[in-house]
């Protein structure tokens, strides 16, 4: 039986030629440091060739290849953006221990296929996993090995503060023009630069820091891919979230990206799971200042309305969300901040789903009264929620008035969220064409979705 023919690794070779990269020069480098790892490895150009050509080296090699990518490029390459496997021991950088994960390997490689338009339909095709197990504070806390340092360089507290100041740049990008702009910046920049702040050098606290600062940019880098529809991805995205907080030991961080997680579950339609991500957040809560107390009970209160029986239960945590905030000083942090509006969003979710629809319009009203012009994103959202209740409600003539505002906002801003709402719209108004305002809100809104698909 004929052998069937390689296909080239168009990765690799194009990496190479990008960077200047010899076949000699690569095998050289790649000898050197499998000594380092202790590998003794006896590569040459032709070896090289061969890669090239579609073949696909010793997995005990791969870390040592993708290290030697890495330096000679001067950026973290892995094995899957070559299109090698791996599996749970041979990822690049040498920095997990046996039987671990590379944490950073996976963010990388994850971020630099999110930011490579040729790769992302890969990640389209990722589904969402309501019964994915998630891991325990308990199981990820403390695995630094997972993220020790592989270079020489150091870092310091100037280049956690520097991460942190980008994430909360990123979110007030993806409120002003949302996060269909935003997300590709912060996949961008968490690829090629905080993956190799994390591979850095420095102090047991500093390194500490870099990690719960990066595992903060990538829980917002997944809230951008969920407001984006693109819901595996923004699950995939938690999940390493939620494993470099741990290595962070930042309870806080981990806290919040399961409270995320319960939030996507939730506006899928899977009320017990979210529920269950809610309180397994509140449960693996540090002693929570009050605005972390109200930012939990809040996403509690929304999962339990969603469930048979929990209308007390929601009640109670929504008060409970109420009295916290109240005793909140008025600091906001940039991600996952919870203030008024949040709460009165909230409000509008537990009381629609308890059956109070006239006080559910009513809250979210107030949620977007509450808000800062420059989120326009959420006020986008909000009102594409209130006018699809109003026509739930058969309010016609008020839904149509909230669509008109919504359609003021939405031809400003990149968001998949508020394409879904002007696809609900066009498919409700031909049923109420006999109102002069439902014909002239429809032509309008053709107009709209015209322009945006012209974009």
């Amino acid at each position: 039986m004929a052998r069937r023919p390689r296909t080239p690794n168009a990765a690799l070779a194009a990496l190479m030629r990008a960077e200047g990269i010899g076949n000699a020069q690569l095998a050289r480098r790649v000898n050197a440091v499998g000594r380092e790892l202790g590998l003794r490895l006896h590569y040459d150009k032709s070896s090289v060739s061969h890669w090239i050509s579609g073949s696909t080296p010793q997995a005990e090699a791969r870390p040592a290849i993708t290290e030697a990518l890495s330096r000679l490029a001067g950026r973290p390459v892995t094995c899957g953006e070559l299109g090698w496997e791996t599996d749970e021991s041979t990822e690049a950088g040498g920095a997990r221990p046996a039987g671990g994960r590379d944490v950073v390997a996976e963010v990388v490689d994850l971020s630099r296929t999110d930011m490579d338009p040729s790769r992302r339909g890969v990640l389209r095709t990722g589904m969402y996993a309501a019964a994915l197990a998630v891991p325990r504070y308990q199981d990820v806390a403390g695995r630094s090995a997972a993220v020790r340092a592989g270079r020489t360089v150091r870092i310091g507290a100037a280049d956690v503060e520097t991460v942190r100041t980008m994430t909360d740049r990123l979110a007030d990008i993806l409120d002003q023009v949302g996060a269909g702009h935003a997300r590709p910046m912060a996949a961008a920049w968490l690829a090629n630069s905080a993956g190799p702040y994390l591979r850095a050098g420095g102090s047991e606290q500093v390194q500490r820091q870099m990690r719960a600062a990066v595992a903060d940019l990538v829980y917002l880098t997944g809230w951008m891919a969920m407001y984006e529809d693109q819901q595996g991805l923004g699950q995939r995205y938690y999940l390493r979230a939620l494993e470099l907080a741990g290595a962070a030991e930042d309870h806080v961080t981990y806290c919040r990206t399961l409270r995320g997680m319960s939030l996507q579950a939730t506006h899928l339609g899977h009320g017990q799971r979210g529920l269950e991500l809610a309180d397994a957040a509140a449960e693996a809560a540090p002693a929570a200042g009050p605005r972390l107390a109200a930012f939990l009970r809040g996403q509690q209160a929304a999962a339990a309305a969603m469930v048979p029986g929990g209308r007390r239960t929601a009640l109670a945590r929504l008060t409970e969300a109420e009295a916290a905030l109240s005793r909140a000083d008025d600091r906001r942090d940039a991600v996952g901040g919870y203030d008024r509006a949040a709460l009165a969003f909230h409000e509008g979710h537990v009381r629609w789903h308890l059956g109070d629809r006239a006080g559910s319009v009513t809250a979210l009203r107030r949620s977007n009264d509450y808000r800062s012009p420059m989120e326009r994103q959420g006020r986008l959202h909000c009102l594409g929620v209130i006018a699809e209740r109003q026509m739930t409600m058969r309010h016609i003539e008020a839904a149509c008035a909230t669509w008109s505002s919504f359609l003021d906002q939405h031809v400003t801003l990149s968001s998949a969220r508020g394409d879904q709402h002007l696809r609900t719209l066009l498919a409700s108004l031909p049923a109420h064409r006999g109102v002069a305002a439902a014909r002239e809100l429809e032509e309008r809104a053709r107009q709209v979705a015209k322009l945006k698909a012209a974009v």
